[in-house]
């Protein structure tokens, strides 16, 4: 059977193969479109189980909400460059639109759970995506939230989400846009746990500038500078980014207050090329 342009055309319309692969399938089953497609499936599939062997640490933090709840996930590739791709910005919304709309529990859970939009499981749509992309490409994390939730995301590099008990829109933007400066841990000091504190005074009190000094007077000092890393690390006692005359906690005081938040920096504790994201959302804020 004579294979045309047209049917090499319509085959990769329909599975996103290359225009070879395309014209290889249609050979192979005597133009049997159905037949072909299955083929490039099989071996699309086969060629994304292979890529899942390399490491992604690029990609994409993402975010969706509604008026009932909001999901931040981060979808990792193995270049910027499809990073920076329309197909691959659009997988990472509706990544994010699913864990919203679908509330896992875990990753392992979202993985096996079925795709609204395509009605395989969310591992084959992956995977068919990293057939049609040429990359491996995974769901590293994801947080949901219910009730007021508010987001900012900065080129895709830094995410956040936000909870609060009430909704001002202007007030959790500026909160959002400040936790993507500041990289706040806790929402206060009644989240850290005692191992952190117990660490940091740890880290403290062996400190060469302290050694020689009396044992009470370093144990004050030590308190001190313990103190003052939890203050850093707390957001209702960081400096309003926009307003460092105030805390966050009298910014809000009296309109709101904040339940949780997540940060997601891209490819956080994954192996690659280092950039300060936070420094770039400093510099946009203070223009």
């Amino acid at each position: 059977m004579n294979i045309t342009a047209q049917m090499v055309k319509e085959l990769r319309d329909k599975t996103g193969a290359g225009m070879m692969d395309a014209k290889k399938a249609l050979v192979e089953v005597d133009g049997d479109m159905e037949k072909a497609a299955e083929i490039l499936r099989q071996k699309g599939i086969a060629s994304a189980e292979k890529k899942m062997g390399r490491i992604a640490a690029e990609g994409r933090v993402e975010s969706y909400v509604d008026d009932k709840c909001g999901a931040l996930v981060e979808i990792n590739c193995e270049t910027d460059f499809v990073a920076k791709n329309d197909e691959f910005k659009t997988l990472a919304s509706n990544m994010a639109k699913h864990v919203a709309e679908m509330n896992p529990s875990s990753v392992e859970e979202f993985m096996g759970s079925t795709c609204p939009s395509c009605g395989k499981t969310i591992e084959d749509a992956l995977k068919a995506k990293i057939a049609s992309i040429g990359e491996k490409i995974t769901v590293r994390r994801f947080v949901r939230y219910e009730g007021n939730v508010a987001t900012y995301i900065h080129n895709g590099k830094i995410g956040v989400l936000l909870n609060t008990d009430k909704n001002d829109a202007e007030l959790m933007n500026d909160i959002c846009l400040h936790i993507a400066s500041c990289a706040p841990k806790f929402v206060s000091r009644a989240e850290i746990p005692q191992e952190v504190i117990d660490e940091e005074t740890r880290i403290e009190m062996g400190k060469e500038d302290l050694l020689k000094k009396p044992e009470n007077i370093r144990a004050k000092i030590v308190e001190g500078r313990v103190n003052k890393i939890m203050a850093e690390r707390c957001l209702l006692e960081q400096p309003f980014v926009k307003d460092p005359n105030q805390t966050i906690a009298q910014l809000i005081e009296g309109k709101l207050e904040i339940k949780a938040f997540t940060r997601y920096e891209l490819g956080e504790g994954l192996e690659k090329r280092q950039d300060n994201f936070a420094e770039e959302v400093m510099a946009q804020v203070k223009g």
